[in-house]
């Protein structure tokens, strides 16, 4: 497992207060705020959102049309912490370093 998929996958479980999950119980395409999923609501995105700001020292816009998406699964919430750390996952699974000019 992808080490930074289980460190969020381990700041929610804490954060949120959910008993008896632990990371394998959360795959990591598996919708956050669905009932198929793990079943999260609005506040928990709030507190998500909070949780990636204070570690991961993300910006987050209320207004960004991609916000949904980014909050969509533990896959594209790493995917957003990957890219404002400046690397972008490649197709094995590991990050590249992005070029800065």
């Amino acid at each position: 497992m992808d080490s930074l998929r289980l460190e969020i996958k381990q700041l929610l479980i804490e954060a949120l207060d959910l008993d008896g999950m632990t990371p394998d119980d959360i795959p990591d395409d598996a919708p956050l705020f669905s009932t198929d999923g793990v079943g999260l609501d609005s506040i928990d995105a709030l507190e998500i959102g909070i949780l990636l700001r204070k570690k991961y020292q993300l910006t987050l816009l209320a207004d960004d049309g991609r916000t949904h998406e980014h909050f969509r699964s533990i896959a594209t919430l790493a995917e957003l912490v990957q890219s404002q750390r400046g690397t972008e996952p490649r197709q094995d699974g590991t990050a590249a370093q992005a070029e800065r000019s």
